[in-house]
């Protein structure tokens, strides 16, 4: 059963814009696995999530965080895009692509209105994928700033 953290998160997450976003971010980087994920100094828990990849997340499931790369946008703040994981010297050796079995990743921070980091917007696929152009990079960066609109505001001020 999911505890609390995990249960108000997932109910963050149930929202048919954060749902229509996944959407555009697969449709855009022609990726099959997309999500938002809350996450925190000691967790990674999906609050929303497309999965076409068949990769099993549901919201308020969780990854361990140290499995994560999110773990490391969260201390460093910067997205992370990789095109190809086995043909990049950075990230061919990485525990996180070898555990989970993606050749493609792109992850960008959502920080709220308060500046606080809440998590991320990212999305993986197990084929490469051509992310790093600066027009892919600038939309799932707008993408990530639309997320924080939704989960900055509390739902009875932000829905009526």
């Amino acid at each position: 059963m999911k505890d609390e953290l995990a249960a108000e998160v997932a109910a963050q997450g149930d929202n048919a814009e954060l749902r229509a976003i996944l959407e555009e971010v697969c449709a855009i980087t022609h990726m099959g696995f997309a999500a938002v994920a809350r996450v925190t100094d000691s967790r990674w828990i999906v609050a929303q999530v497309l999965d076409k990849i068949e990769f099993g997340l549901n919201p308020g499931d969780e990854l361990e965080l140290k499995t994560t790369i999110c773990d490391e946008i969260r201390q460093s703040g910067e997205a992370v895009v990789i095109d190809h994981v086995a043909g990049n010297a950075e990230w061919r050796t990485h525990h996180t692509p070898a555990l989970y079995g993606f050749e493609s990743y792109v992850s960008i921070p959502v920080v709220l209105h308060d500046g606080s980091f809440y998590g991320t917007l990212c999305a993986i696929d197990p084929h490469p994928r051509s992310l790093s152009s600066p027009a892919i990079v600038s939309r799932m960066k707008r993408l990530a700033m639309v997320v924080s609109d939704i989960l900055s505001w509390p739902r009875a001020d932000y829905f009526g």
